[in-house]
């Protein structure tokens, strides 16, 4: 069974001074973007997102890029496994994912988003693939962070402890994030918790529990419009979405955003 060493606990919250709940962009306004493209970050912005959720994978040769899949076959024009690419390689691609108006589109760099982030919003990183098992990954993304200046508004996240237990000692001050599909009850340790839905469900006491220890929560509901009703009922402190404009927009409706 997983557990979550001390040394993760950090109750740290990088987005104290944006109104709860945070309206977290899923790799960019998604929906009406190419996904963890420059394009989908900035109309993310634009619609009022609070927070950038962008996937980060390592090249062949080290550079930190915006890449959910393992490979750039569904998401670009061109084929092959991420870290067998160079940055050069993966920079010619087109990342249009097949949106016609926005041929060009390219794959960005972790620099580029995050020199993006204005100094009121936030960035969440979501560390993919087993390159961050060793400490020279964490390196990476720490070396970005702090040449943008904004480690302090920024949220990594992961699916793996593994992940988060290797980065924890080598940047104490960050905010970690877990990513979950099967705690019923919170794990004690990250400052986040993203969980599916049937949790909340299966828990209804899910995130009182969560705040007792500090812990903020998302719903991965990247489609929550109609269920927006019960995720603020319940509590929960951020709220992913493909549409940032779209859930904005609801959230007014119901009287819940400025």
């Amino acid at each position: 069974m997983e557990t979550f060493p001390a040394a993760i606990n950090l109750m740290t919250n990088p987005f104290d001074d944006r109104p709860r709940p945070y309206i977290i962009a899923h790799r960019g306004s998604m929906d009406r973007c190419p996904e963890n493209t420059m394009a989908a970050f900035r109309q993310a912005l634009a619609d009022g997102a609070d927070v950038l959720e962008t996937d980060v994978r390592l090249s062949a040769d080290g550079a930190v890029v915006c890449l959910h899949d393992a490979t750039v076959d569904r998401t670009t024009d061109g084929s092959g496994r991420v870290d067998r690419l160079s940055l050069d390689e993966i920079r010619r691609l087109d990342a249009s994912g097949g949106k016609s108006d926005y041929r060009g589109e390219r794959v960005p760099t972790l620099l580029e988003v995050a020199r993006l982030i204005p100094g009121d919003r936030a960035l969440a990183v979501e560390l993919k693939g087993d390159s961050f098992l060793r400490e020279e990954a964490h390196r990476a993304v720490l070396r970005v962070l702090e040449e943008a200046g904004i480690a302090r508004r920024t949220l990594i996240l992961s699916f793996q402890v593994r992940h988060l237990a290797t980065l924890r000692p080598m940047a104490p001050e960050l905010a970690l994030g877990l990513v979950t599909l099967r705690h019923v009850v919170p794990p004690a340790g990250p400052a986040f918790l993203g969980i599916v839905p049937s949790l909340l469900r299966l828990n209804p006491w899910y995130v009182k529990a969560a705040h007792r220890r500090g812990q903020l929560v998302c719903p991965l509901d990247p489609r929550p419009d109609q269920k927006l009703r019960r995720y603020l009922r319940m509590g929960c402190d951020a709220i992913l979405t493909n549409d940032p404009q779209t859930t904005i927009t609801a959230l007014r409706h119901l009287g819940n955003r400025h």
